[in-house]
């Protein structure tokens, strides 16, 4: 009689329940280890998310300091050609009108045209006296512009109050003095209607302007209205428009500007206009991302490092453990699933630790700077992972290193 055998398949002794067991077993067995193994995951993914959390945060900050200067401002003005002579003309002159022209487009919050007024031999003084004898000073310069500069510009009326279209549609004789050219002609209140003489010509004082920031060479300036300087000071064309506009509208008036100036001839319009996002803010931020993303690097470099020779350590200092574990039917697999579990975890944990450091550390800068935090969560998240990342890379060498302990080796003491 032939008696056949059957191959039973072979049960694994350990699950994983066991499995996890002496995994959290192994990890709470020395908290004090733990802490230090952990601490370089938790220096290095921090290190990331405060890198990139504040960057993200200042970027809104700095956007903000760009764009009150910079990022809001477009000038146009008549394109120019270089003759044989080597000197430069202009090529196209901007209308009258270009900052009703201009404000019909979109993304355009302002616009105003800004000429200097050539004086010749007539000085600009606060009395009307003139005295051959007294040494010749310095004139302030004469600009005409439109009646929403300041919008455009981005000045304030300090006192009094700027002229408006009808000054300039009358050509009246008003001006608006700078701050420091005010203080130069010994103007400090326009409420007493004070006058300043260009040439023999009177001109009432109506405002002072301050904080001009596009064109601070205004401060020092004495502004009149378009209309005025056309009858008086024979001004027969416009200098520059300037613009205000919203942020990132500069591509795009940018493209439209010169048509709508000069539907014939638009290139005979140069367009100044700023980019949709700031090349120095870019550079600078990236400059500062590359810094603290290398020092974040190196300390999950050393965390990582860190949590290899602990777990290798631990491999030691359980060479007992492992050869009773192996004698009682666990596989090479198990062990080594086992001491990978312990190392993921604890790159897990100083992931999980990191991350919450460094959204902390974002919130309590952002708090202390008035800013608003901006954290992408996915970034947060995904820098907690990596913290298991850098355990699974970490515990691969003493892993198998565990795997390949012999029971009867590790019993009598070996390795």
């Amino acid at each position: 009689m032939t008696t056949v055998a059957h191959h039973v398949p072979r049960t694994d002794r350990f699950g994983v329940s066991d499995l996890l067991a002496e995994a959290a077993a192994g990890i709470g067995a020395r908290p004090g280890r733990l802490v230090l193994t952990i601490l370089g995951t938790v220096l290095g993914i921090a290190s990331v998310v405060v890198t990139v959390g504040l960057a993200q945060t200042a970027a809104g900050q700095i956007n903000k300091q760009f764009d009150a200067v910079a990022a809001t401002q477009g000038v146009a003005k008549p394109a120019t050609s270089r003759g044989f002579g080597g000197d430069t003309r202009a090529v196209g002159t901007l209308p009258w009108d270009s900052p009703e022209r201009a404000e019909r487009l979109n993304g355009v919050e302002a616009a105003a045209l800004v000429s200097e007024v050539e004086l010749g031999d007539l000085d600009v003084t606060a009395v009307p006296v003139h005295d051959p004898s007294a040494p010749r000073v310095a004139n302030p310069a004469v600009i005409a512009t439109s009646p929403h500069a300041m919008e455009a510009l981005g000045g304030t009326v300090v006192q009094g109050r700027y002229f408006d279209a009808g000054h300039d549609q009358r050509a009246d004789r008003v001006v608006v003095l700078g701050a420091e050219a005010a203080r130069r002609l010994g103007v400090v209140r326009v409420d007493r209607q004070p006058s300043i003489f260009i040439g023999d010509r009177a001109y009432q004082v109506i405002g002072i302007v301050d904080g001009v920031l596009r064109r601070t060479d205004l401060l020092s300036a004495v502004l009149l209205p378009n209309g005025a300087a056309r009858a008086d000071l024979a001004l027969t064309t416009p200098g520059e428009l300037h613009l205000h506009l919203q942020v990132a509208a500069g591509p795009v008036v940018g493209s439209q500007l010169p048509t709508a100036l000069s539907p014939n001839s638009p290139e005979t319009v140069d367009v100044q206009m700023p980019a949709g996002r700031s090349s120095v803010r870019e550079s600078v931020q990236a400059d500062i991302n590359a810094i603290f993303l290398a020092l974040g690097g190196v300390a999950l470099l050393i965390g990582g490092v860190g949590i290899a020779n602990v777990t290798l350590l631990s491999v030691l200092e359980r060479v007992g453990e492992i050869g009773l574990r192996r004698a009682l039917g666990a596989t090479r697999r198990q062990i080594a699933a086992q001491f990978m579990v312990e190392s993921v975890v604890v790159g897990m944990l100083g992931g999980l630790v990191g991350a919450a450091l460094g959204v902390a550390v974002v919130t309590i800068v952002s708090a202390a700077s008035e800013w608003t935090p901006i954290l992408d969560l996915r970034m947060v998240g995904a820098a907690a992972l990596s913290g298991g990342l850098i355990g699974l890379l970490a515990g691969l060498y003493p892993s198998l290193k565990a795997a390949s302990i012999e029971p009867i080796s590790a019993l009598r003491g070996g390795v």
